[in-house]
């Protein structure tokens, strides 16, 4: 959408990004990891501030610029729904035992002579059970670096390993912000997004996983039987796990393969663990209700504060307690007001006509979809090192890029799968990232000591420069059909 004023300069649309990757770059170094927690947000407002005065000083006006900030807000307003969703899934999927169902399991196939493999397949699964790398990190991966280094493996591979599964769940799990948030940027739908973005995903896993199989065996390591007993007694000891469980998630995976829409699929899956919980954790149910009255009064109340507020399972295993929580719907308000405050910095870009002005500069340097791709990973790479956050490395490029596919006739979720491969996993190969800054502090093991090894985190941005310039799954509008013909007409309309 464009309104009438005084086209900017390349110079005047500038201004604001650069003044948010100073802002930001001075924030993280203030605040570090807590920039998250609202910091960051109004430093987005603050560039807002600032573009909307260059962009008077060209010749809009306010109410322009409001309507353009309103729309765009709009168009997040599936992938904010989508978000909550999430939140009371996550809740419910921990209450019913589902997730320390996939963690249980996923523990068990740890053995020493394939450490760094059984590793990196433990903190995959542990990821996608939870949705988050940090919390993988944190939990998972800090006793696995213990083990590694009982075992005699550098602490450098070891936590290669880990953070390659790691990042390797967080990109694939609807429970993941950065998985909402590409899609919520480029403009396609979260499901959509995880298909697309399984072709370049799982050949840069298949390829780290079969590195981490050769170093275990030149490795030779002979130590003793990895121990993770205390942490399945901690699980087993609180809930009832069993195979009926991963019924609920293969539902789920069904509805996904089948296009069932996101939110009711979402909402399905949230629902079905509720149920589930009742039926095979009832004990546990009542005891996060917190409520003695009646059994019924209590179940109902214990789903309840799992699907929108924080549930805490306490096993007496310190490590177990940190990764057994979920913050529920309450716990995506912190994402839900980062998009908020991303959409009114893009909106007033977007209508101002600062993006396009941007992106007319990046045309230039582009004449193949692999140039537009290896251009987008390459931005995403810049705001990572720059800004120091992987979310404004997901956010600024989003909206920077999605008019010029739309223009090329590219479907939106060639976008989002590239915000992915490029802008989510090489935060934690930044020392000065909060990504990187968070795992080196959790895990003990400097940056530069591990990024050699984070072996998923740098082939897939490769991979997804590879699949461009060989034309392999590279979706047009025209061959998305559907939403992305939807969302392109009413683009158009808008604009006209």
């Amino acid at each position: 959408m464009t309104y009438p004023g005084n086209k900017p300069t390349i110079y005047q649309a500038l201004i604001p990004i650069i003044f948010l990757i100073i802002a930001l770059f001075i924030n993280v170094r203030i605040f570090g990891d807590a920039s998250l927690d609202g910091s960051n947000q109004i430093i987005l407002m603050l560039s807002a501030g600032i573009a909307s005065l260059v962009a008077l000083r060209v010749g809009m006006k306010w109410k322009q610029l409001k309507e353009g900030i309103v729309e765009t807000i709009s168009s997040a307003m599936s992938s904010i729904i989508i978000l909550l969703l999430i939140g009371s899934l996550a809740g419910t999927w921990l209450l019913s035992g589902i997730v320390p169902a996939m963690i249980y399991y996923g523990l068990q196939i740890l053995n020493p002579t394939i450490f760094l493999f059984a590793a990196c397949i433990v903190c995959s699964i542990v990821s996608i059970a939870t949705g988050s790398s940090w919390t993988t990190a944190a939990t998972v991966g800090i006793a696995l670096v213990g083990i590694g280094t009982a075992l005699g493996l550098p602490a450098g591979m070891t936590a290669g390993a880990i953070i390659s599964g790691a990042y390797f769940g967080d990109k694939m799990s609807p429970l993941s912000d950065t998985t909402n948030l590409a899609p919520a940027m480029a403009g396609t739908d979260l499901f959509t997004h995880i298909r697309y973005m399984a072709f370049t995903t799982v050949p840069s896993i298949s390829i780290s996983l079969i590195i981490f199989l050769i170093l275990g065996f030149t490795t030779g390591s002979s130590g003793e039987a990895v121990n993770t007993q205390p942490i399945l007694d901690a699980i087993d000891a609180q809930f009832n796990i069993n195979g009926w469980l991963f019924i609920v998630p293969a539902i789920v995976i069904f509805m996904i393969v089948r296009k069932i829409p996101a939110i009711p699929a979402i909402t399905a899956g949230a629902l079905l663990g509720g149920a589930f919980a009742l039926i095979f954790q009832p004990d546990l149910v009542r005891q996060i209700s917190g409520f003695e009255g009646p059994a019924w009064e209590s179940s109902y109340i214990g789903v309840m504060k799992s699907m929108y507020g924080e549930v805490q399972i306490v096993t007496g295993n310190e490590l177990v307690d940190e990764l057994l929580s979920s913050g529920g719907m309450a716990g995506m308000l912190g994402t839900v007001w980062l998009i908020l405050s991303a959409m009114i910095f893009g909106g007033v870009m977007e209508s101002s006509g600062m993006l396009k002005r941007i992106a007319e500069g990046v045309i230039t340097l582009v004449n193949s979809t692999g140039s537009m791709i290896a251009s987008t990973v390459g931005t995403c790479i810049f705001f990572n090192i720059t800004a120091s956050d992987q979310y404004l490395a997901i956010v600024v490029p989003g909206r920077m890029y999605a008019s010029i596919y739309k223009d090329r006739d590219l479907a939106p979720e060639n976008l989002s799968r590239t915000l992915e491969d490029s802008g989510t996993v090489t935060s934690v190969l930044v020392p000065w990232n909060t990504c990187g800054a968070y795992h080196s502090n959790v895990l003990g093991v400097s940056t530069f000591a591990y990024l050699p090894f984070a072996f998923f985190n740098l082939i897939s941005p490769f991979m997804t420069i590879f699949f461009a310039y060989a034309g392999i799954k590279i979706r047009s509008l025209a061959e998305a059909g559907g939403d992305e013909v939807v969302l392109d007409a009413r683009m158009d309309v808008d604009e006209d």
